[in-house]
């Protein structure tokens, strides 16, 4: 194999991002796509130029067609068609968050161990050349001892049928984009926290419409984050610690206007960290390329999606009983 054949499991908003990302590595071809209506499925190939189209997720999973698949599924059904895909011998990218369930999650993973082809969690941000920067100034020491993170990210989500405002599906602004925040916040500090306080307004259908959340690490460090589908779009990220603090002002999404990263030391001006351009979603495809062609780890471990899912549940259920949960990382 030189070359990853991907396919696209759902026809799904999301994939227009990523269909560019696919087709801009010399490692990938974008070679199929499946939806539950063969007529849909015939559309979406016509439109996007893909060359096969199937009827179902299954048929395209036995074809013998892709290497690669890229699941965008509503969130209550990525662990199934995960394993589905594993089993068939095919490599998967989900899109976050990665399960909805600790058993969920351990199940795609012994898929992917007993199958050896490798699973990624779709989290784009994470391989963009920012995070990158970000994490290299943090691990040499720059910001001193890290003492707390904040971040946020909001968007105003006002369509009922929406599947994210569906409980059944796993809605709702945490698992949404409220895991983005978790996610670098877990970054930055190097793992799952200790405990978490979580807080939320729930809407109409049941889930959090609003949700904040507090999570304490070993040393005395805390990360704040939250997420809302009730105000206009915002998403920010910063970094305290003894020496200086490190400011996000895009940090998750394709957004290009004004995005800095700045440093903000104690002493001295503020300066901007150059930050290379590249296509948001492509670092995620290459690194799937990557572990497929080269039988290679991948660059966002599993036990880090594990611990994205664990910590949101945590999250979930403080939020439920009014009271911390414990978690035991570090």
């Amino acid at each position: 194999m030189n070359k990853v054949r991907w396919g696209l499991l759902s026809t799904a908003r999301i994939n227009r991002s990523l269909i560019p990302a696919i087709r801009a590595s010399r490692h990938s071809d974008l070679n199929a796509v499946a939806s539950r209506s063969a007529d849909q499925a015939r559309q979406y190939a016509q439109e996007w130029e893909i060359p096969l189209a199937f009827g179902g997720y299954q048929e395209m999973l036995d074809s013998g067609q892709v290497d690669a698949v890229y699941i965008s599924l509503p969130n209550h059904l990525h662990a199934e068609w995960t394993v589905r895909a594993l089993n068939a011998g095919v490599a998967v990218l989900c899109e976050k968050p990665f399960a909805l369930s600790l058993a969920e999650v351990d199940a795609m993973i012994a898929a992917s161990r007993a199958s050896g082809k490798p699973l990624a969690e779709a989290f784009m941000y994470r391989h963009h050349p920012q995070t990158k920067i970000a994490g290299d100034l943090i691990q040499r020491g720059d910001l001193g001892e890290i003492s707390h993170a904040w971040g946020t990210f909001s968007f105003l989500l006002d369509r009922p049928e929406d599947v994210r405002l569906q409980p059944e599906m796993g809605g709702g602004c945490l698992w949404d984009i409220g895991i983005y925040p978790l996610s670098l916040a877990q970054f930055v500090f190097g793992g799952a926290p200790l405990s978490v306080y979580g807080t939320q307004v729930t809407g109409a259908s049941g889930v959090d419409m609003t949700f904040a959340g507090q999570m304490r690490y070993s040393g005395d460090r805390f990360a704040q984050i939250s997420a809302s589908f009730r105000t206009d779009y915002h998403a920010e990220f910063q970094v305290m610690g003894t020496l200086g603090r490190l400011h996000f002002n895009r940090p998750f999404t394709a957004l290009k206007e004004n995005r800095k990263l700045m440093f903000h030391p104690n002493k001295g001006d503020p300066r901007e960290l150059r930050v290379p351009e590249q296509e948001l979603y492509y670092g995620e495809v290459e690194d799937l390329n990557h572990a497929l062609l080269e039988n290679a780890p991948t660059y966002l471990r599993l036990e880090e999606s594990r611990q994205h899912v664990q910590t949101a549940l945590a999250l979930y259920e403080s939020a439920r009983s009014g009271q911390p949960a414990a978690l035991g990382g570090g």
